[in-house]
């Protein structure tokens, strides 16, 4: 079983929904990516989506957009985000997805990158823009090397696509709260109730919600039914604000232990 496997398996015992935090690695600086890791894992994270900035992030909103811009003028590319990653298992266990689109890792090599993401201690992948039907080529290197390929299910998902993107999923299913892109819409808990059943009928896989939850309210709305709550932009977007604190662990460390402590 993965780490990922296990944090899920741990939290049920004791009751808890997964905090999932997502921050584009290198947004600052990749320094301070590696710096504040640690910090949202003592604060009482319990999953990573370490976001790899890209030129054309489509499937995000505003706010990550800007992240990947900041990150990638600052020369962040994935050679040094596994590297960072490698050197942050020395002292986190938290399980890390590695969220990204397929064109880093296809210029990468996916044998390669197969190879380093399991060296580096990836957990799980996250390729917003690879549907099942193509993934092949990258998971018949990664799958061997027991990295969860995680899969995404909107509200537009009917039943037939469905069974066909659970059938291979592994880690959890994101299930997107809303349409469109990321941070740009407020999503209704009541609304993906429906929908999480409609999962849940057709795999054990753990669900988790995310896109457009931003409070420790609405992660408790969302908490009641899903397995995990993902918070993206805006964590982003407070890092961002806070960035230049010089009591940034301190203050950061009350953000998340606020998120965490509405999935109990």
């Amino acid at each position: 079983m993965s780490r990922i496997g296990k944090k899920f398996k741990e939290l049920q015992g004791k009751k808890e929904k997964a905090l999932i935090l997502y921050l584009t690695a290198g947004d600052p600086s990749l320094a301070g990516t590696e710096e504040i890791i640690p910090c949202l894992e003592r604060a009482g994270a319990d999953i990573l989506e370490i976001g790899v900035p890209f030129s054309d992030p489509t499937a995000d909103g505003p706010v990550i957009q800007e992240a990947a811009q900041r990150s990638l003028r600052g020369g962040t590319n994935l050679a040094a985000i596994l590297a960072m990653i490698a050197r942050l298992r020395r002292q986190i266990e938290i399980p890390v997805v590695l969220f990204t689109y397929y064109n880093p890792v296809f210029a990468y090599g996916n044998e390669r990158f197969a190879e380093d993401a399991e060296a580096a201690g990836v957990d799980g992948l996250l390729v917003v823009d690879l549907p099942p039907e193509e993934a092949g080529e990258l998971r018949e290197f990664t799958d061997p090397r027991g990295l969860d390929f995680i899969t995404l299910v909107a509200p537009t998902t009917d039943d037939r696509r469905l069974e066909k993107i659970v059938r291979n999923a592994g880690g959890f299913i994101y299930y997107i709260s809303v349409t469109g892109v990321t941070g740009t819409k407020t999503p209704v808990a009541a609304s993906v109730t429906p929908d999480l059943l409609r999962i849940r009928q057709r795999t054990d896989l753990p669900v988790a919600v995310g896109f457009g939850i931003s409070t420790p309210a609405q992660v408790r709305s969302f908490a009641a039914d899903a397995d995990g709550v993902v918070i993206g932009s805006a964590l982003v977007k407070w890092l961002a604000e806070h960035g230049g604190s010089p009591d940034l662990m301190s203050r950061l460390t009350v953000y998340v232990r606020g998120l965490k402590a509405a999935t109990g």
